[in-house]
């Protein structure tokens, strides 16, 4: 699949994982925003809902095994070059999920993993996709995080 300089946009999902103040957050290790800081996450497959593209990705981000996908947020990303031809756009779908199970540890195209309290989180390099996610819904995340009986990692 082509990534940059596209003929039509991308659509990606983003995993959200919290728990009791904190969320998870990998380092890209490829392009684009290699380096910076975001939620797990990455491109649909032909054929796979969104849904199942969140299970699939989690695990070969986080290898955590997640359940129960919810809606948290759609983000648009529109790119242009220096000169002004458009180098990608991707429609990136966040859902907020439950871990079912797995240890937690960064695989993949992930570089690093950390927990990040979310007081911390606008202190790293991130994603200028993900900061705009995270503030438009940092107050949703929190309240979600402290909910009872959520099934989160022990």
């Amino acid at each position: 699949m082509k990534r940059l300089y596209q003929d039509h946009p991308i659509v990606g999902i983003g995993v959200v994982i919290v728990d009791q103040g904190k969320i998870v957050l990998i380092k890209r290790s490829n392009d684009p925003a290699k380096g910076k800081w975001a939620v797990p996450g990455g491109i649909v497959e032909l054929g796979e809902s969104t849904e199942n593209a969140v299970i699939r990705e989690a695990k070969e981000e986080t290898c955590l095994t997640v359940e129960n996908p919810r809606l948290l947020d759609v983000v648009t990303q529109v790119v242009y070059d220096d000169e002004s031809k458009l180098k990608y756009h991707h429609i990136i779908i966040d859902y907020l999920v439950d871990v079912k199970s797995g240890d937690i540890q960064a695989a993949s195209d992930a570089a690093e993993l950390h927990w990040v309290p979310f007081n911390q989180v606008e202190t790293y390099d991130l994603t200028d996709s993900f900061r705009r996610f995270f503030k438009n819904n940092k107050e949703k995340i929190e309240k979600v995080s402290s909910y009872p009986n959520r099934t989160f990692l022990q």
